[in-house]
């Protein structure tokens, strides 16, 4: 038992300094984004009053346009807002806060993602990179390249980047794997339990069989690469592998943590990162693209992927240690 305390605070107090750093920055993205809405200007020749007549959104791999009469900007603050409530709840809830959480980590070596949203976000979202660094370095090593579509303008693109975890998680996460789910273990017959089983699969029905809902994660993730390269303004073939890893990887927060800790880990990817790249491009007067390749923006990819490695190293150890637990009490 000692050497686990020992083991598991020597790789947690570093775990917990990143996970605080990643949590910091995504908190200052806050800002950031409504700066690169209103004030930047890398639109060119629109700005936050251009014109939506209607809004293209992706949902279960089908590509819905929505008639409207809005501007962009205005749409933005709906969207920015509603993250700013699921960010809050998600620093707060839904058992104890971020801060008290992460000092149980330093205290006592053990990760109890499940007594805060956030910790499994900053956790699950570093994993993500790792995950997706690998693969990207694997496939070049292949000659297998993975670009982004075609971008008419920057500004345009932040929104959709924006809306995107709100449409996505919704229609791949909650259609296509809430619904069945419920279909599968439901146990009630009301509205209030029918809309709580989809905001918290396993905190809701009686899953008692989990590999049935480990194979429809892992159907739904396929298909959400396949998407991502087949509809839509398509990415390159080398998109399928990452986006289908980054499935797996949202529909098991989905269906372990909730809805609102998918969304936030979708919305770090899209909306935290590109804030920042955005903003970069913005005072640095350089491209999008070569924002990509900005030394901050490459520091912020070794901190994600060094709190990956060490959040994989938590969650191994006990995981291990767990087991070893179990064999003895036996």
């Amino acid at each position: 038992m000692e050497n686990k305390n020992k083991l598991l605070q020597a790789i947690g107090i570093p775990h917990s300094a990143l996970m605080s750093v990643i949590f910091g920055m995504m908190f200052l993205s806050l800002p950031l984004g409504v700066f690169v809405m209103f004030h930047s200007e890398i639109g060119n020749d629109i700005n936050y009053e251009f014109p939506l007549n209607e809004f293209d959104i992706f949902i279960a791999g089908i590509g819905i346009s929505i008639p409207i009469d809005v501007q962009i900007g205005d749409a933005f603050i709906v969207i920015w807002v509603i993250f700013v409530i699921l960010f809050t709840i998600a620093m707060l809830g839904p058992k104890e806060g971020f801060l008290k959480t992460m000092s149980s980590l330093l205290s006592h070596g053990k990760l109890q993602t499940k007594s805060n949203y956030m910790v499994a976000i900053t956790k699950w979202f570093s994993i993500l990179i790792l995950i997706s660094a690998v693969i990207n370095f694997v496939q070049e090593g292949f000659g297998v390249s993975t670009v982004p579509p075609t971008v008419d303008n920057d500004l345009i693109q932040f929104f959709y980047v924006s809306i995107a975890p709100l449409t996505e998680e919704i229609g791949f996460r909650v259609l296509l794997i809430g619904l069945p789910l419920y279909a599968f273990y439901s146990h009630k017959n009301s509205i209030r339990h029918f809309f709580s089983s989809l905001w918290s699969p396993s905190s809701n029905l009686h899953i008692y069989d989990s590999k049935r809902a480990i194979i429809l994660i892992v159907v739904v993730a396929v298909f959400f690469g396949v998407s991502h390269i087949i509809s839509g303004e398509p990415w390159s073939n080398g998109k399928f592998a990452q986006a289908t890893a980054s499935g797996i990887i949202l529909g098991w927060l989905y269906f372990r943590f909730g809805l609102i800790s998918a969304i936030m880990v979708h919305w770090a990817t899209n909306y935290f990162v590109f804030s920042y790249v955005n903003f970069i491009s913005q005072v640095s007067l350089v491209s999008v693209q070569e924002a990509f390749t900005h030394s901050l923006v490459n520091t912020m990819e070794i901190i994600f992927i060094i709190a990956g490695i060490l959040s994989v190293a938590v969650l191994v150890a006990n995981q291990y240690y767990s087991k070893k637990e179990t064999s003895l009490e036996v």
